[in-house]
């Protein structure tokens, strides 16, 4: 009897294993293919890996949305332009700034403000089963729609 449930065991083990890995890559005639995860934002938990990607892109627009405020003094002083910000969300999923390009420093001042202003994330990015830092670049266009 210990025989059996040790045998189904092991089964129910490997074949358990075998699932968790699809979603993270696979092997086939002796090539790995593995895949890269994208970190969960909360609320995204459930659903496929694209499912969740689709909701990440849709919670990271909001975001940006809800939180963009143009600078008061920029906008009295008509500073205009596209500033661009390139961060990570780390294997921690903290978002780190890595860079910011373009405008003028109060506008860079801000678009960075609202990248940091991002949530921890559920989960990291996941490569190959392991927690991993994805590469995010986000454009601001900032206009007063005067001339």
């Amino acid at each position: 009897m210990k025989k059996i449930l040790l045998v189904l065991s092991i089964i129910l083990i490997s074949s358990s294993g075998m699932f968790a890995q699809e979603e993270w890559g696979n092997m086939q005639k002796n090539k790995l293919t593995v895949k890269e995860i994208g970190p969960i934002w909360p609320g995204c938990e459930t659903g496929t890996a694209a499912e969740r990607d689709k909701c990440f892109n849709e919670k990271l627009s909001a975001h940006i949305s809800k939180n963009f405020r143009y600078p008061a003094e920029a906008y009295k002083k008509n500073e205009q332009g596209k500033v661009t910000v390139n961060f990570i969300i780390n294997e921690k999923g903290l978002v780190e700034v890595k860079k910011v390009t373009g405008g003028t420093k109060a506008l860079q001042e801000e678009a960075k403000r609202n990248i940091m202003a991002i949530p921890k994330m559920k989960k990291p990015g996941m490569m190959a089963g392991k927690p991993r830092a994805v590469n995010y670049t986000v454009p601001f266009s900032f206009k007063t729609g005067k001339n």
